[in-house]
């Protein structure tokens, strides 16, 4: 963690060695001003290179200080880019691979940059909720312009060297495959000489319409950013790099800066970024335990979601073969695949030739035998114990040895699905959420004989899939269906009690939640949710539930599937209408049960949906079926559409504070249904310690 110093001929060579992306931690910023320090009192140092190790120029501030006094220790990065930007000697900036964020903001205090054309440059920061904070929205205009200044920085996607040649952040865009060092240096000595030294301050931001390009900027943004805060700001500092002395604009982005850091916004994406990184990390399992391989695998069902987990197998270049019973399910499953890798082509999402080369990695079989080489099977059958078992015992005959067992399922024991088999160490849970191919998620469900490889295959296979792998002990509905069971049994309350489904949709959906419980059951499926409770019926006989869903069901009214569920809809039209028959059918019922309706506030359907999702939260989290709460929060984020500036579940807990949630949870629990209000031990003991479950 620090930075390389030689000397070739005039040219001081300073490299920041900081793996894997040199991130800009205390260690390296200290080396590397002391560098820069040492190369300007070196007589025979005429030009200084600064370029970056391994695979990256620099990935910007390093994630580890986060949130800790590192980061503010100095050299801070501002000290760092003015040590560089003072230098009597020129200092060129040799970019390869990454440049971002802070890293980026270095490169802009040298005098001179040159890159490689793949070279990524980003400036990332409103991705968590803030903005460039080490000049980056003063010096960034001045060079590409006001125009590609905002779209990269509001945004926060990266962009090719090759694109930005023809602006002045480059001096030098090289050939693919030129020795990037070699020939930095080559420029270095050519510049070496040149006064005044350029410096990227003292240039003009420059517009032929800057109020009316403003004017538009400021309404666009302000339209797409919603509720996210930081595109807003990132507007009025680049118009403060326009308006404003350089020093003064400065000051006007840290000002923006401070203020963002400190939004819910803000934390709750950079908890997210953090939580994300975590959940790859599994304590009894060391990083350099040795992983199978994974070169071909076989999935069984070719339904909905079997289809889907295929194409993610390939998408990742892995050849994936489908297994059904019959030769009508497999050729819809196998055409269900191709029609939706044509609708990407349709999108621009995809080429032909891409969708071609895809398909040929998808093959079909009736036959177990057909499948007994692949390296992992994952079967996506009809969520019954019996089916599955039956299908694991089937694998156990025929898959090699060391072959991957996986269970797709979504509730199922998967300790007694891998208990049928000769070989549990190799069972695992896989569990995928709909629709497959899109869905970020992969709940990783380690069995009490999962073997360590296995899960460390797993985690490492979510990433080759391009997957969020969370790890989840066994229960019944393992993490985000166990707590998910408790927010849909108080959206049926809530019907019974007064509610509609569209006051209750609406909502949440009003909080932040991509789509209400009720939309949500109707695009899954109601006769998922009816099966599900028949189970519970017979397993879990205390649990209570409002039987207005079960009448939904008996009258057939699946979803969308069926045109008629919670709501109604039209052929080819996805948008739910409410359904006057579905009101007419909640009031009935609440009169039958001597349920007096009354009028709820959008704010007590909001605490009882995200408090119960916590309240169960907390008890996973004490029992051990989830590692860590910011894993909860992980699951919510990517599977089921908890609002990302809201961190998660947990998160958002730990910002309105355990006291108050536990204050709300007692509330409602003194009401109707209270025993599913019963508080997590956890959540008390946290609540009174003045703690959160996000330490």
């Amino acid at each position: 963690m620090s930075a390389d110093y030689e000397v070739r001929g005039n040219v001081a060579v300073i490299t920041l060695n900081n793996p894997p992306v040199n991130g800009l931690g205390l260690e390296t910023r200290s080396a590397a001003v002391e560098a820069v320090r040492k190369a300007g009192m070196d007589p025979a140092v005429k030009a200084i290179v600064l370029t970056g190790a391994g695979k990256a120029f620099s990935g910007g501030a390093d994630i580890r200080e986060f949130n800790s006094p590192k980061a503010l220790t100095e050299p801070t990065l501002h000290t760092l880019i003015s040590t560089v930007e003072s230098s009597e000697k020129p200092v060129v900036a040799a970019i390869h691979s990454v440049a971002m964020g802070g890293g980026l903001e270095l490169a802009l205090g040298c005098n001179y940059r040159v890159a490689t054309p793949e070279a990524q440059i980003a400036l990332p920061e409103v991705k968590l909720g803030i903005l460039p904070g080490a000049g980056g929205t003063q010096r960034m205009p001045r060079l590409v312009g006001l125009e590609q200044a905002m779209q990269m920085i509001t945004t926060g996607t990266p962009v090719p060297a090759e694109a930005l040649a023809g602006t002045a952040l480059f001096d030098e865009v090289y050939r693919p495959g030129a020795d990037l060092l070699a020939s930095a240096i080559a420029f270095a000595n050519k510049v070496a000489d040149l006064r005044p030294l350029p410096k990227v301050r003292d240039r003009k931001v420059e517009h032929a319409q800057p109020e009316l390009f403003i004017s538009q900027a400021r309404e666009g943004i302000k339209k797409a950013a919603g509720p996210f805060p930081a595109p807003v700001a990132c507007v009025e500092a680049l118009i403060a790099a326009l308006t404003l002395p350089f020093e003064e604009g400065l000051k006007v982005e840290r000002e923006l800066f401070l203020k963002l850091k400190e939004t819910n916004e803000s934390k709750s994406l950079r908890h997210a970024f953090f939580a994300e990184r975590a959940a790859s990390k599994i304590p009894d399992v060391p990083a350099d335990t040795p992983t199978r391989k994974i070169a071909s695998a076989a999935v069984i069902g070719a339904g909905t979601m079997g289809g889907g987990i295929a194409m993610n197998f390939a998408n990742a270049g892995i050849p994936v073969t489908l297994l059904e019973m019959k030769q009508e399910a497999l050729d819809k499953g196998l055409a269900t695949i191709r029609k939706n890798y044509e609708t990407s082509v349709k999108r621009g999402k995809l080429t032909q030739d891409k969708l071609e080369q895809r398909m040929q990695l998808v093959t079909g079989t009736l036959a177990y035998e057909d499948i007994a080489q692949a390296d992992i099977t994952i079967e996506a059958v009809f969520e019954d114990m019996a089916v599955k078992t039956e299908v694991f015992r089937q694998l156990d005959k025929v898959m090699k040895p060391g072959a991957i067992l996986a269970t797709n399922t979504s509730t199922l024991d998967v300790n007694k699905i891998a208990a049928v088999t000769g070989r549990p160490q190799d069972v695992i849970g896989l569990h995928f959420f709909s629709p497959a191919n899109v869905m970020k998620l992969l709940e990783i469900v380690r069995g009490a004989k999962t073997g360590k490889d296995v899960l460390a295959t797993a985690m490492a296979l979510s990433k080759k899939l391009k997957k969020t792998g969370v790890v989840a002990g066994v229960c019944d509905g393992f993490i985000g269906n166990r707590m998910l069971e408790q927010y849909l049994r108080q959206a049926g309350f809530l019907l019974d009690e007064g509610c509609t489904p569209e006051q209750v949709d609406k909502a949440i959906e009003k909080f932040g939640f991509a789509m209400g419980p009720f939309r949500m059951s109707d695009l899954a499926g109601n006769d998922v949710g009816w099966y599900i409770r028949k189970r519970r019926a017979i397993e879990s006989p205390e649990l209570v539930y409002s039987k207005t869903a079960d009448l939904l069901c008996e009258k057939g009214r699946f979803g969308q599937k069926t045109g008629a569920g919670w709501y109604d809809y039209k052929p080819g039209d996805r948008h739910a209408y409410p359904s006057q028959l579905v009101n007419d059918m909640i009031v009935e019922y609440a009169r039958e049960q001597g349920i007096e309706r009354r009028k709820i506030s959008d704010e007590e359907i909001i605490e009882r949906l995200v408090y119960a999702l916590v309240n169960e939260g907390a008890k996973i989290l004490e029992e051990g079926i989830a590692l860590r709460a910011s894993d909860i929060d992980m699951v919510y984020l990517t599977g089921y559409g908890f609002p990302s500036w809201r961190g998660g579940p947990m998160f958002y807990a730990d910002c309105v504070g355990l006291p108050n949630v536990l204050q709300a949870i007692e509330k409602y629990g003194r009401g109707r249904h209270g025993e599913a209000w019963a508080p997590a031990p956890l959540l008390v003991r946290l609540a009174v310690e003045g703690k959160r479950f996000n330490g």
